[in-house]
């Protein structure tokens, strides 16, 4: 767990500000390994069936996703929201995977029964999937005014374009990263991973909409317009590199080992995942937002289909809660990725000036500006479009 003091951090360049108490990313610890102490056991509470009481509000999260305390067994903000509002929230690291959680509790959505949840927190591409199969309950908007402090950039996806079903919880950047001894100069587009220092160094994401999406703008195509044309073009492309030897693996988090190894020196990454590396090996990685464009996806609140009236009001209740700038913050400054609330970088500066100032917790417009969603894909090209990509990855 990257837990180092501020004295013992070197200072990383202006784009990459180190981010001060950092923890481990909740995508490095896939399928809940290093989960806080006490969490196996909200688990085992929150995948029961008997339904929510009318003073409850049973919450399915990924791991490492909410702010803890030091003992690892206390939610400060989450405890906060029990006080003010008397009601009983159970929360549970269940998501381990987006396809692994959809696949648990798909049958039971089918069929109209309890799942266990009465939110869930699914990633874009999935919560459209829950969306599309009207597996969703759209929002009493009078129960979550805050709503409106969403970031203009998340506030119109294509999979929910006037947030009636769905409200980004955090998000997530993509773009590229890089070993700063290997490539002093640092990056400013996709093209500088393709120097002969790299060769059969570098390593791509196996989330297909980071990878594709970053090289389709790195020559010049929309991603939140994508033709089939265009985004096969862009298979092939990378399907060349590899073939070419230039790239050695399309991987998940295991490309931060390769860096750390010495065996990657170049990527296509998380923002979070790359802040982790620079301050647990002395500022040695940098990452940056490609000039042509980087991806943003977020995991989003969802109300099931499944969850009761009284379950339904009490999760509004939550999500308008954790859209107040200020308990934003106060998760901000433990997740460290980016907050969708505006208004919680103010609040942050008022605890923590400098991590206030972090530009991947809060981009600044011109950051944001280069940020895109991809497009939410029909049944079809989800299938014929993954296809293609795992294929060229060698899957």
């Amino acid at each position: 767990m990257a837990n180092s003091t501020r004295a013992s951090r070197p200072p990383l360049s202006q784009e990459a500000r180190s981010i001060l108490n950092s923890r481990v990313s909740r995508r490095a610890v896939f399928a809940g390994a290093g989960a806080v102490a006490g969490a196996s056991a909200l688990a085992a509470c929150g995948s029961g069936g008997s339904g929510s009481s009318a003073d409850s509000v049973r919450w399915a999260n990924w791991t490492l996703y909410l702010d803890v305390d030091d003992s690892g067994k206390h939610y400060p903000t989450l405890e906060a929201f029990e006080k003010k509002y008397n009601l009983k929230a159970t929360y549970s690291e269940d998501i381990n995977d987006n396809d692994e959680f959809f696949g648990k509790i798909q049958g039971q959505l089918k069929l109209g029964k309890d799942i266990g949840y009465d939110l869930i927190t699914p990633t874009d591409w999935m919560a459209a999937r829950y969306i599309r199969l009207g597996y969703t309950q759209k929002f009493d908007a009078a129960n979550i005014p805050n709503a409106k402090n969403i970031l203009p950039t998340l506030a119109h996806p294509s999979f929910d374009a006037n947030r009636e079903q769905s409200l980004t919880w955090q998000g997530i950047m993509g773009g590229i990263g890089w070993n700063k001894a290997v490539n002093p100069k640092g990056m400013k587009s996709l093209d500088d991973l393709w120097t002969p220092a790299n060769k059969g160094k570098i390593v791509v994401l196996s989330e297909m909409r980071d990878t594709i999406g970053i090289i389709l703008m790195s020559q010049g195509v929309s991603i939140e317009n994508v033709t089939e044309a265009q985004f096969m073009n862009a298979v092939d492309f990378l399907a060349k590199k590899i073939s070419d030897g230039w790239i050695r693996g399309v991987k998940g988090n295991e490309y931060k080992e390769d860096l750390i190894s010495g065996d990657a020196t170049a990527v296509i990454a998380w923002s979070g995942d790359m802040f982790q590396l620079s301050t647990e090996n002395a500022g040695k990685f940098d990452f940056a937002i490609p000039e042509s464009g980087g991806t943003i996806s977020g995991d989003n609140f969802l109300i099931p289909a499944t969850a009761t009236a009284e379950g339904k009001k009490n999760a509004e209740t939550l999500i308008n809660y954790y859209y107040e700038p200020a308990v934003a913050a106060e998760v901000a400054a433990y997740v460290n990725y980016v907050t969708p609330v505006l208004g919680a970088q103010e609040e942050m500066a008022k605890f923590d000036a400098e991590l206030a100032k972090s530009e991947y917790i809060f981009p600044t417009e011109k950051t944001m500006s280069r940020l895109n969603v991809f497009k939410a894909l029909t049944p079809t090209e989800e299938t014929v479009w993954t296809e293609a990509f795992q294929k060229a990855a060698g899957n």
